[in-house]
């Protein structure tokens, strides 16, 4: 084989991988561009690499994706920018090839934002382990091999991630049936809209929190932390005024959608995502409301809304 065959061989077995490193980097960095970024730097190793020295393809590119992402989550930019609070995961619609693999609850449980959000107070290592293992069921062994560490310290920091995620769980309630979620959606949308202060109360948990950027104009990250205060910002929010339509560039449509696995509703004007609102349900109740609306955060979700077929918007002019 010519050396030009041999790149085009050697480029395809990289693309063959190309969608599972995505997913790899995603769940570590919480970012999209961020991920398809590692990515691309892995492949830039991969191009200079003597390849034929590489036993296993797949091993050595997690091995390198991998690190690539712990180099950006360490790095001081990264750490200043989450320390702040400044930072919500990139939200992906569903169907999004970077959201797989997705068969099982732990797989489909480590992209959900509550996880992501949460995977911020894990150490870079703990992270790592947390996603191999559970999105991705590497033995300790690999692990230890991927991070250089010992397979008893891969064990150790799985069991402090796990302690940590667990609270996901518990205040996510699990899988939510969907067309449950979608009327409970449906309804808190429709309290939002009327001004029903007390309905948007009956509809969230005792505990229910609001986290938002602000309509990608904060700073630093807003957050509620009393069903009043929640419903009281989520009513201001909701409607609809001169200003925000200015802001907007028009009058943008409501629509349901999944995203992260979760029941969210997207502002979108034209073939644009505005806004998403993703919610955490349990036990019936909304949970958690998370407000994204920074376009660098929705760049990824606009183009996936592009090529999608959605149903008749819940508003069609708000």
């Amino acid at each position: 084989m010519d050396s030009t065959a041999t790149d085009r061989f050697d480029t395809g077995r990289f693309e063959a991988s190309r969608f599972r490193l995505a997913s790899l980097a995603y769940r570590l960095l919480g970012s999209a561009a961020d991920a398809e970024d590692a990515v691309q730097d892995a492949f830039l190793h991969w191009q200079a690499v003597d390849r034929q020295r590489i036993k296993v393809p797949e091993a050595w590119l997690t091995k390198v994706v991998t690190n690539l992402c712990l180099d950006r989550l360490r790095s001081a930019q990264a750490r200043r920018e989450r320390t702040v609070g400044a930072w919500l995961p990139e939200p992906l619609l569903a169907g999004d090839p970077m959201l797989g693999p997705a068969d099982t609850v732990e797989q489909r449980e480590s992209v959900s934002l509550a996880v992501l959000t949460l995977m911020e107070r894990l150490s870079p290592h703990e992270r790592a382990v947390y996603v191999l293992r559970e999105a991705f069921s590497y033995s300790h062994a690999e692990i230890a091999e991927i991070l250089d560490i010992t397979e008893s310290a891969s064990q150790q920091h799985l069991h402090r991630a796990r302690r940590r995620i667990a609270a996901a769980r518990r205040r996510g309630g699990g899988e939510v049936d969907p067309a449950s979620a979608r009327r409970i959606v449906e309804e808190f949308l429709a309290a939002a809209s009327s001004g029903r202060t007390e309905r948007l109360v009956a509809l969230l948990t005792d505990d229910a929190t609001a986290i938002t950027d602000g309509a990608g104009l904060a700073q630093t990250l807003l957050r509620y932390d009393t069903p009043q205060r929640v419903a009281a910002v989520v009513r201001a929010g909701f409607k609809p005024t001169p200003a925000k339509r200015r802001l907007a560039g028009g009058t943008p449509a409501i629509h349901y959608a999944l995203v992260n696995g979760a029941p969210a509703i997207l502002f979108v004007l034209g073939d644009q995502v505005l806004g998403a609102v993703a919610f955490d349900i349990t036990n019936g109740k909304i949970a958690t409301v998370r407000g994204i609306a920074a376009p660098t955060r929705l760049a990824r979700l606009s183009e996936a809304w592009r090529q999608h077929e959605p149903d008749p918007p819940l508003i069609s002019q708000w």
